[in-house]
């Protein structure tokens, strides 16, 4: 089974190189792939310098701008499904996320699982070092989430999570509307509303100690508007898998 990590980035010098390090040691042997947004810091020349040592592993798409976490999601589906990946992972480039923990929801996508959450609130709450305004939004928007959209995640803003490749075929990636942090409720409600099956996977979340978040008001008010817009909105899978 072929695995690829999907990192955006913009302005993570100071984290790129131990991330790369850390994705190649693991003993799956997953592939990742960078999608570096301009960043004028750096990132993606730390990026280039490293190919060299993971040749056929690490991948790096430059784009021209800060263009949206989504869209650079939605860039990286398409290359992982061109380029013959079965589980596709995103994953942030800060260490928020643990890389150890992609081997949990490996292991919970070869059970069957055909979407695996890495998630903050399935068991408590498991975040550190979040002031209390932000762990309260985050906590309050997921159950915003599953009020208005009735699906059964907990975790519906989760960033950490595992794809299976007949998910993002089946999921029209050109329909995904929303940019910011909103795709992610997008993508897990596209996947359910499709009969896909979605497992949490209980994961601590670990506040950034190097960078800056990206997080703003602009994002936080797409989320909540865009999650309306989900329920008057047919999902219907892409056009050559219907019928199917």
């Amino acid at each position: 089974m072929r695995k690829l990590v999907i990192i955006p980035t913009y302005l993570e010098r100071e984290n790129i190189a131990a991330m790369i390090s850390k994705v190649m040691s693991l003993p799956d042997g997953f592939d990742l792939l960078v999608i570096d947004d301009g960043s004028p810091d750096g990132t993606a020349e730390v990026v280039r310098q490293r190919q060299q040592e993971f040749s056929g592993r690490l991948y790096l798409i430059e784009r021209s701008g800060k263009l949206g976490l989504g869209t650079a999601y939605i860039t990286g589906f398409k290359w992982a499904l061109a380029n013959g990946y079965d589980y596709i992972f995103e994953m942030d480039c800060d260490f928020s996320h643990n890389p150890d923990d992609l081997a949990r929801l490996y292991r919970a996508a070869l059970d069957g699982a055909d979407v695996v959450v890495g998630s903050r609130y399935i068991q408590g709450v498991n975040v550190i070092n979040w002031p209390m305004s932000r762990l309260l939004m985050s906590y309050c928007a997921s159950i915003y989430v599953r009020t208005v959209t009735r699906m059964p995640v907990r975790d519906a803003t989760a960033g950490f999570v595992c794809y299976s490749r007949e998910a993002l075929e089946t999921i029209d990636l050109d329909a995904i509307k929303m940019k910011g942090y909103g795709f992610q409720i997008e993508m897990k409600y596209s996947a359910w509303r499709l009969g896909f099956k979605i497992k949490e996977v209980s994961i601590v979340f670990t506040e950034r100690i190097e960078g800056v978040s990206k997080m703003s008001s602009g994002i936080f008010g797409e989320a909540f508007w865009g999650v309306i817009g989900l329920r008057l909105r047919r999902i219907v899978p892409r056009a050559d898998k219907r019928g199917k």
